[in-house]
């Protein structure tokens, strides 16, 4: 069973530059609507996968296909460490915009079921594998941050938080990009007690998985 982890903020807080500090070499990004990745010399660390070449880079948003990968990196890709779906939202929001004209429930239904089956699927992959999901936030009704979806028709379908035990939420402070590792007033959050230091974090994948490592150790010891 691997881990998976959700981070979620606003667009331009740092979810996309977290990935900055990690391996590529043992990394494999899910990039759901294919943008430019925000820091310098992505393009030499990341390309895109083909049956040719190989790749660590897949462009799709296609919950099936990113179901099928996800099972490829399992039971072929042994050097994968640290899987990306990079604007998870979007494998909702996409669908959802192409079935727009669908009358009736049963579409939203089938959209949280495919959300859930890339959740589970992640969830299924070897123990020595860390997911991150990185996707967009909205405000609830109380005017509190929370994982973004495409409404309230999903959100009675599948609680996306709960299925994680791992939840930061992106955001800056004093100009300082960060992840807030428990709840706030205003924000969602949540990590194992004891599993960071601080409350408010670097946006920087690499100290986030140094800190679940270190936590992995320390709950073996015990």
């Amino acid at each position: 069973m691997s881990q998976i982890i959700v981070i979620y903020g606003e667009s331009g807080t740092g979810k996309s530059t977290s990935i900055r500090t990690l391996d590529q070499k043992e990394t494999f990004i899910i990039n759901v609507i294919g943008k430019p990745l925000p820091f310098k010399g992505w393009k030499n660390q990341y390309t895109l996968r083909t049956k040719e070449t190989g790749g660590n880079m897949l462009i799709s948003d296609n919950s099936q296909n990113i179901v099928s990968i996800l099972t490829n990196i399992d039971k072929k890709m042994p050097e994968i460490k640290n899987i990306i779906i990079d604007d998870f939202q979007y494998t909702m929001g996409n669908e959802f915009m192409r079935r727009a004209t669908e009358k009736g429930y049963e579409k939203f239904t089938q959209i949280g079921q495919n959300a859930w089956n890339i959740i589970n699927q992640a969830i299924a992959l070897r123990d020595d594998i860390k997911v991150f999901f990185l996707t967009h936030s909205d405000t609830d009704e109380f005017g509190r941050s929370k994982i973004k979806t495409i409404g309230k028709m999903l959100d009675d379908k599948i609680c996306i938080a709960g299925m994680f035990t791992i939840v930061l939420y992106s955001t800056i402070l004093d100009d300082r990009y960060v992840f807030l590792t428990q709840s706030t007033q205003s924000a969602m959050a949540k990590s194992p007690l004891g599993m960071f230091d601080d409350k408010v974090i670097d946006n920087d994948l690499s100290y986030v998985i140094s800190k679940m490592n270190e936590y992995e150790i320390e709950d073996i010891k015990q």
